[in-house]
């Protein structure tokens, strides 16, 4: 039974592939990211996380590419305590599963193109680290998200089965339950066509 579902897969991806540009890959990077508050509760300094999945592509000139990939973002959070100058540091670490739906276009030749891409990025919080920040602060007010909607765009290149991707990515919500703090990323990926 595997091995008939299995070859069922392979089968109706080579027949899209005929039909319409089709491949998958691994992708792997780095990250930069941040977390602003509104009324600067906080100085905040970025840190760099991980990200690693698969991605998809369909299309021509014109393009899908949902991907799926695990990663680390949040940010070394600096705050005073209790209304006093004595200043602490603490970071905030989130692991995520991010689902990036984007939307591109892409020019060259077939070994070797340029694209630009922009979507929105569902990510869930799978672990939250708070570190002191939550306690010394208001443990409920600085409550995160398990899920967030975010905004992704930038740029890539591929040359033959190898594609580097640098991307900006945005919350478009809030990502603590009270409101006040919104992450910003950079990415930077190498990814691998495989199909």
């Amino acid at each position: 039974m595997k091995k008939i579902l299995l070859l069922s897969i392979v089968t109706l991806l080579c027949v899209a592939n005929s039909y319409a540009q089709f491949n998958v890959g691994l992708k792997a990077g780095i990250n930069y990211s941040t977390i602003k508050a509104e009324d600067n509760q906080f100085d905040e300094d970025g840190i760099l996380g991980y990200q690693a999945g698969v991605w998809a592509r369909v299309g021509k000139g014109f393009y899908f590419q949902p991907e799926i990939y695990l990663g680390s973002k949040g940010a070394d959070l600096k705050y005073e305590v209790d209304g006093t100058e004595v200043t602490q540091s603490s970071k905030v670490k989130f692991t995520t599963l991010d689902v990036p739906l984007l939307l591109g276009t892409k020019i060259g030749l077939q070994n070797f193109n340029l694209r630009l891409m922009a979507g929105p990025s569902l990510q869930f919080n799978l672990d939250k680290d708070e570190g002191a920040f939550s306690q010394a602060m208001n443990p409920d007010f600085y409550r995160y998200r398990d899920f967030v909607t975010n905004l992704q765009a930038g740029a890539g290149v591929d040359v033959g089965n190898i594609s580097v991707d640098l991307r900006y990515e945005t919350s478009l919500q809030d990502i603590n339950e009270n409101d006040g703090q919104k992450q910003n990323l950079l990415h930077l990926s190498l990814g691998f066509k495989i199909l």
